[in-house]
């Protein structure tokens, strides 16, 4: 048979939260770019981000029930083992129709039905695993998995005696990419002559940090550090009026690497496709880890990196105290922006969604 020819096929699961979707949908467009004749299907929550985002890609998308199971006492709760059972078998019925060959589970509690449905039917299987300290879904697959591919060396400790698991670092989208540093601060109307701070707290915005943000900006702008903030949609009411010449407030920023391009220095949550951007691009950054995520993985990933001095951590409990004093020391030091922006480099791994998408490729043809 021509192999060129041959239309493969990939399923991809992992949603919830960006930090799990966008590194499938930077491998699966990667492959796309590689074998434009493959097949790939998306498998998720219709009501969360993978529900609304992989559709205007141009990716197939089919919808199982599955929700996560809340860690407060809810009727939600309940219903878990039914929404579990059921999302199980649409997985098996998928997986029996798409007939995949290779299935890519990228972590959340979506992949767990989907890549165990497509174990059932004889696909490769693939878990990229982005945090420090793995999560509950990339455990409970990790025995039907082929490849497991990790972010951090220090997640090593938890697969031990496992060949088959690869440092190869988080995938990030090819469409990340730096501008220059001035045309970009013209996208915001911002000075070149000031040092710019960006301040993140994911899509849904960080209680914590903007509460600091706000107490901090006068003194911040006293001392000639421009803003670009996003409060995320939650917060946005509330900040809005705090927006001048210096401290743009939005919402949610479209257009990431202007962003990343305009700023000296910036602040946000410890989520790992946040973490393999900044390394990526070789962003100094204040890392200030969420206390309300699963395992308290944030603090791992985030840990990972001041131990190796390529980001600064603050706990969360101590955002309000120290970021002013911090933001100014690290914003107006040439010699520790050149030194954190050095090793996060040093931390990157560029190569992750090239090197993930030639194993899915190779496993495919191969099956």
């Amino acid at each position: 048979m021509d192999t060129i020819k041959r239309k493969y096929r990939f399923l991809f699961a992992g949603g919830g939260t960006g930090g799990h979707l966008f590194p499938a949908i930077a491998v699966a467009e990667k492959i796309r770019t590689l074998l434009p004749e493959s097949e790939i299907l998306f498998v998720g929550s219709k009501s969360k981000i993978e529900g609304r985002v992989v559709p205007k890609l141009g990716f197939e998308f089919s919808p199982i029930w599955i929700k996560g199971f809340s860690r407060k006492l809810t009727f939600e709760n309940l219903l878990f083992p039914l929404k579990l059972i059921v999302s199980i078998i649409q997985s098996i019925i998928i997986n029996m129709k798409f007939k995949p060959d290779v299935a890519i589970g990228t972590g959340g509690y979506v992949a767990g039905p989907a890549i165990y449905g497509s174990s059932l039917i004889g696909a490769k299987i693939i878990l990229i695993e982005q945090n420090s300290y793995p999560g509950i879904t990339t455990k409970l697959l990790s025995k039907y998995a082929d490849e497991i591919h990790i972010s951090f060396e220090d997640s090593l400790k938890f697969f031990s005696g496992l060949k088959k698991v690869f440092v190869t670092g988080n995938p990030v989208r090819e469409i990340l990419k730096e501008s220059s540093k001035e045309e970009a601060l013209k996208e915001f109307k911002l000075s070149i002559n000031k040092k710019t701070l960006l301040i993140l707290g994911g899509s849904l915005g960080a209680g914590s940090i903007n509460e600091a943000v706000a107490e901090s900006a006068i003194t911040l702008e006293k001392n000639n550090i421009q803003i670009i903030w996003q409060t995320g949609n939650y917060y946005f009411s509330k900040y809005k009026n705090l927006s001048s010449a210096n401290i743009i407030v939005v919402p949610f920023i479209d257009k990431m690497n202007i962003a990343y391009s305009a700023c000296d220095l910036m602040v946000a949550r410890a989520g790992a496709t946040t973490i393999a951007e900044l390394l990526s691009l070789g962003i100094p950054s204040i890392l200030v880890p969420s206390p309300n995520v699963a395992e308290n993985h944030q603090f791992f990933n985030a840990k990972s990196l001041s131990d190796k001095n390529a980001a600064i951590l603050i706990e969360d409990n101590m955002i309000h105290k120290k970021l002013s004093d911090e933001v100014i020391s690290i914003i107006s030091n040439l010699s520790k922006l050149k030194e954190l922006r050095h090793n996060a480099i040093l931390l990157s791994k560029p190569n992750a969604t090239a090197e993930i998408a030639q194993h899915a490729i190779k496993f495919a043809i191969n099956n």
